[in-house]
């Protein structure tokens, strides 16, 4: 039987250049028996409405061509639902991807996908807002992460690097470290390991993990499993500019982690408390702290 897949699609990934793999894409999905029909929003709010609608009529796939922000997009309409979740990469940055074992060739995903062979991973709640714990309270704001959700240095550079235009991929977020850190200075942070352990330092930047990269390879969260039911916490205390600069390109590699600076716990529930600080998961602006964030074992099914 054909499988009935749904093609959740970005415009604006990689600039518009993504738009030029689609016909392709489509065509080698529909060669492979599949029955395609493809979504596209006007906004990122029309696109979740229109993916949310598409998930209750039951396709066999809902698949995200495009970046983690889009990941990040379909992961809210599935997420619990027995419709799996496809990835095909065309977007800037395609850490969640990665993280979930997809391959990283547009072609090649989509013969992934074609395969239909599923398996379950974990994502993760993230509250964020004056009442910043679950559950949601008045003037909280609740949304689900599958890769990493950052705050402090990261989280601003994030901020820089989705304002930049030029260059793309992992230069654009090098560009933005680099103009970051000339005002940073590092924030004091608050964090509460699964109500019991509470870590107060000060600190450049605090990252959950549920997959292990972010910003086109960093490997912020290099242990960091997404079926293990934990999220990875990794903070990276106060360093000097200097200093910084000597471990930061570590992260592509994860050796950042053995400095003594940095400490990495695991944990099911994380509150992270820090004054106006910005957070941001997959990408995606959720708002200012405190967040706390809840791992949630095997909501996803994801094709890989």
């Amino acid at each position: 039987m054909s499988p009935r897949l749904a093609l959740l699609v970005n415009p604006a990934a990689r600039g518009g250049r993504a738009l030029r793999l689609l016909e392709p894409v489509v065509r080698r999905l529909r060669m492979g028996g599949a029955e395609v029909s493809v979504i596209a929003g006007a906004d990122a709010a029309d696109a979740l409405e229109r993916a949310c609608a598409c998930v209750a009529e039951r396709p066999d796939a809902l698949v995200a061509f495009g970046g983690d922000g889009l990941v990040h997009l379909a992961v809210q309409a599935v997420a619990g639902t027995d419709v799996p979740l496809g990835i095909i990469p065309a977007g800037t940055g395609n850490d969640i991807a990665t993280g979930l074992g997809v391959p990283a060739d547009p072609m090649a995903a989509a013969r992934t996908v074609l395969r239909m062979r599923t398996r379950p991973v974990d994502a993760a709640r993230a509250v964020t807002g004056p009442a910043g714990k679950s559950p949601v309270g008045k003037g909280a704001a609740e949304e689900l992460f599958a890769g990493v959700l950052c705050c402090g240095f990261d989280a601003r550079v994030n901020e820089r690097a989705n304002r930049l235009t030029w260059p793309s991929g992992r230069a654009r977020y090098v560009r933005a470290v680099l103009a970051e850190l000339r005002a940073f200075r590092p924030v004091p942070f608050r964090v509460t390991l699964d109500g019991e352990e509470v870590v107060e330092r000060d600190a450049v930047l605090v990252a959950v993990g549920n997959t292990h990269s972010y910003g086109g390879g960093m490997r912020v969260c290099p242990g960091a499993r997404p079926d293990d039911g934990l999220l990875d916490v990794v903070v990276v205390g106060a360093v000097g500019v200097a200093e910084f600069l000597r471990v930061f390109p570590g992260v592509y590699r994860g050796t950042h982690v053995g400095h003594p600076s940095v400490t990495v716990r695991r944990a099911r529930h994380v509150r992270l408390e820090a004054p106006d600080v910005p957070a941001y998961a997959d990408g995606e602006r959720l708002g200012t702290g405190p967040v706390t964030c809840e791992a949630l074992p095997g909501v996803l099914q994801v094709i890989a």
